[in-house]
């Protein structure tokens, strides 16, 4: 009796049997030990089931605002006030001249290298602040809104009507030697140009000090505006700051108006802690702080007056960092704080790319490597969370099916700053890795064996 196909058919049982003992203990191990759907549940709300209310705000068709909106329009005339200073020379009176005595010709004034008026001559008055020029031998004239041509018809008159000087005598030459200027304080926390990607956790982790910057500029006048005020202290904001202009007034209304707006939100914000059912209240805007979009949304023209971007002393001008806006990643992702793009849309795809996982690759850490699966391919992780912070410090979690996600856009809700991303495997895929992976590894060798 022939007794080798009775032991080869043996041999394969018990290969077979110590295949399906592998198996059965790879899908015990990982129901109960290792699958994280069952270790770590999240209750998420699939994207496509989610009110609109949680979603973040699209970005991609925002345009800029035309900047020219941030300058103000000079007049075809200057105009004078308070702080402009006039040459000013009136024969026989300024300078005084004796008798038959000949006139002193005028003296003649260059403007500094940065100025860019032209020559000037006369001796220098100053404009007050009450907007009047004080002359010899005449009461003081409101030349405040006039221009040059005016003035010189004003003073001319006076003379005249004084009977100081004879009509054919009264002959006033007036220019301007110095404009008024406007003292501006211009606070900018973008920190001129990026150097690296990751701005916001560089500024977190203390690796990179991007330290708000302060400059007091002298804007001249109708250049005493936020475009000037911008230019003169490095241009329009950087990536790293809001596409936005924040201007402060600072007169003693204004900030007699901010004092009140913050005792008031404290107020509320003490009541709240004395309810443990109330909701805290989030800061609202600030009526005195003019905040300024530099981009909106598309046939939308921001209502900016020409007294809203007018600058005057004291006034300030702040640029704010946008280092807050940033995401977090875990799971099988590997962990981390990105920051989010400022002037376009990132969605859940996108953002796992910029985390290093790259959609329907195996993960970087976790079941897809265990046992040999990565060496030779497994089943890449299909399920994404988005843990969103919702208002009274409540939380929603966004479930993301990445099969779909790949075929519906609908289905790739996009990242706001605060958002935490987690990748995990379906329960089902963290199953097949491991049986994978328990067979390549001891159910080749069992076979090999026997």
């Amino acid at each position: 009796m022939n007794r080798k196909p009775l032991q080869a058919k043996k041999r394969a049982l018990r290969v077979l049997r110590s295949i399906k003992t592998v198996a059965a203990a790879g899908l015990f191990c990982t129901a109960f030990s290792g699958c994280s759907t069952l270790t770590q549940p999240i209750d998420g709300v699939p994207a496509n089931r989610l009110p609109p209310q949680f979603f973040a705000e699209p970005k991609n068709d925002l345009v800029p605002v035309d900047i020219s909106l941030l300058s103000l329009e000079p007049p075809r005339d200057y105009q004078l006030a308070g702080g402009d200073i006039l040459g000013v020379y009136i024969e026989g009176v300024l300078p005084f001249n004796p008798p038959n005595a000949p006139p002193e010709p005028p003296p003649v004034n260059f403007p500094d290298a940065q100025s860019t008026l032209p020559p000037s001559i006369g001796y220098p008055i100053a404009v007050q602040d009450d907007g009047t020029l004080a002359l010899p031998l005449i009461e003081p004239l409101k030349v405040e809104g006039l221009t040059l041509e005016q003035v010189r018809e004003a003073i001319r008159d006076a003379y005249i009507d004084s009977e100081i000087l004879r009509p054919e005598k009264a002959r006033p030459i007036v220019t301007i030697i110095k404009e008024r200027t406007y003292d501006v304080i211009v606070v900018r926390e973008d920190g001129g140009n990026l150097s690296t990607q990751n701005i916001a956790a560089d500024f977190i982790r203390g690796t990179s000090d991007r330290s708000a910057s302060g400059a007091m500029v002298k804007l001249p006048a109708y250049q005493n505006d936020v475009l000037h005020a911008l230019v003169e202290t490095g241009g329009l904001p950087g990536l790293n700051a809001k596409n936005e202009v924040k201007v402060l007034r600072a007169s003693l209304a204004d900030q007699r108006k901010r004092a009140q707006f913050m005792q008031q939100f404290y107020a509320q914000q003490q009541a709240a802690r004395l309810d443990p059912c109330a909701c805290p209240p989030e800061l609202p805007e600030d009526p005195s702080i003019l905040r300024i979009p530099l981009r909106v949304k598309p046939g939308v023209v921001p209502n900016i007056s020409a007294k809203d971007i007018e600058l005057k002393d004291g006034d300030i001008v702040y640029i704010e960092s946008r280092e807050t806006e940033v995401f977090y990643t875990g799971g099988l992702l590997p962990g981390g704080e990105h920051s989010l793009p400022r002037d376009y849309d990132l969605d859940i795809l996108g953002a796992m790319a910029i985390a290093g996982q790259g959609v329907g690759s195996a993960a970087r850490t976790g079941g897809g490597s265990t046992f040999g699966v990565g060496s030779v391919g497994g089943v890449p992780p299909g399920r994404v969370y988005i843990l969103r912070k919702t208002p009274c410090d409540g939380q929603v979690a966004i479930e993301v099916d990445l099969a779909k996600a790949i075929n519906d856009p609908r289905q790739r809700p996009l990242i706001q700053a605060g958002d935490t991303i987690i990748l995990q495997y379906k329960c089902e895929e963290e199953l097949l890795n491991f049986g994978l992976g328990s067979f390549f590894t001891y159910g080749i060798t069992e076979l090999f064996r026997n």
